[in-house]
């Protein structure tokens, strides 16, 4: 099969989809691997490397025409012409982004191929759950830097000063990004909340994981008395394929004190606080009421060496399937065919034309010859 590796050219977008060393595994089993000028030199991949793993170096035009094409991010606008009934293997987050994409890739008969909804046999996310333990660390991180005073924070610093707690933080979502980021606040010396759907869930997170933090369930008014007081609140909420639900709302960000910051992990997916609104690393925050509002929708750009390699690892087996059986391998297992979001003039995966109010544009994967 040809493959080709494009350059990301969202904004401070410095990933790339796939190492040499994993280009190198594809040319083993004989797949022509294009990768476009420059895209690995933001992660500290250069040309020559490529070269030598065996990939031919092209250009743009090139490297999307081809049978597969395999990114990070959603293409964009800029993007759209080199769209024609390939198959594109990236993050598109259809539900979060603008339906212009999700109708584009209508028209061009392209099989979006979403790393967001892929399952394993388990049911578990496992090209996402690395890009979310990135950004769940990340979370506080920002969270923290954005409460100093000079960011026009409260000042309130999340750690232990001379045995003393200060700085409270609430985690909303206890999956993989919720879980990281309590672990990074907890080991600051931060007070930790976490809010989950199941108290029986949270509870074992607690004692396995996150000993010394609180659990909440996540209702209105738990979230309400929680958001009132806290520092920093964390949005990890993840409805898959969807568009993620409002569970901090518009009243929650006027009822905090000003200065404390939001981190809305979930914007990817169009957001989890009713306040927020897509931000880039170029310009990663606006105040909305007083609070400091972070919800950068390519968060693990930031680290992009860590990112690259951990991607690599997820998506490589995969990657190596398709390319070796195909699209049909991924229609015939139940799991795989689930990150098939548009194929042959269709949306195949229903959260997404629900979300997007294109409900006739749907059609089951399985109804498609």
């Amino acid at each position: 099969m040809k493959i080709g590796v494009v350059k990301e050219i969202k904004a401070k977008e410095n990933r790339v989809s796939v190492t040499p060393d994993g280009v190198k595994r594809l040319c083993q089993e004989g797949h022509v691997v294009l990768v476009e000028t420059k895209a690995g030199d933001g992660s500290g991949f250069s040309g020559e490397q490529y070269q030598q793993a065996g990939a031919d170096i092209v250009d743009t035009g090139k490297a999307w025409q081809v049978e597969l094409v395999v990114k990070v991010k959603e293409p964009l606008p800029s993007e759209y012409q080199y769209l024609s009934q390939q198959m594109v293997f990236t993050f598109f987050h259809l539900a979060g982004v603008d339906p212009e994409l999700t109708q584009v890739l209508l028209k061009n008969k392209v099989t979006a191929i979403a790393y967001e909804t892929l399952e394993d046999e388990c049911g578990r996310l496992p090209i996402l759950a690395p890009m979310s333990a990135v950004a769940g660390n990340m979370a506080t991180l920002m969270g923290s830097y954005y409460l100093a005073r000079f960011n026009q924070g409260k000042g309130m610093q999340l750690g232990t000063v001379m045995g003393k707690k200060y700085g409270k933080v609430l985690v909303i979502g206890d999956g993989v990004v919720g879980r990281h980021a309590a672990h990074v606040a907890s080991s600051m010396g931060a007070e930790v909340y976490i809010a989950g759907l199941s108290e029986e869930k949270g509870q074992q997170i607690i004692e396995s994981e996150l000993p010394g933090c609180f659990f909440v369930l996540s209702t209105p008014d738990n979230i309400a008395c929680q958001t009132s007081d806290a520092d920093l609140v964390v949005g990890a909420v993840l409805a898959r394929g969807a568009k993620a639900p409002y569970v901090v709302t518009e009243a929650m960000i006027k009822n905090m004190i000003p200065g404390s910051v939001v981190v809305d992990v979930s914007i990817d997916q169009g957001g989890c606080i009713e306040t927020s609104q897509p931000t880039t690393h170029a310009q990663p925050t606006f105040i909305k009421h007083g609070v400091i509002h972070y919800c950068v929708t390519n968060m693990p750009g930031a680290y992009p060496r860590t990112s690259t390699i951990a991607l690599t690892e997820a998506t490589m087996p995969y990657l190596l399937d398709l390319a070796r059986y195909g699209l049909d391998f991924f229609k015939a297992r139940r799991d795989l065919a689930k990150a098939i979001n548009v194929h042959a003039g269709y949306i195949t995966y229903s959260k997404v034309a629900e979300a997007l109010g294109l409900n006739q544009q749907y059609k089951a994967l399985e109804d498609l010859h």
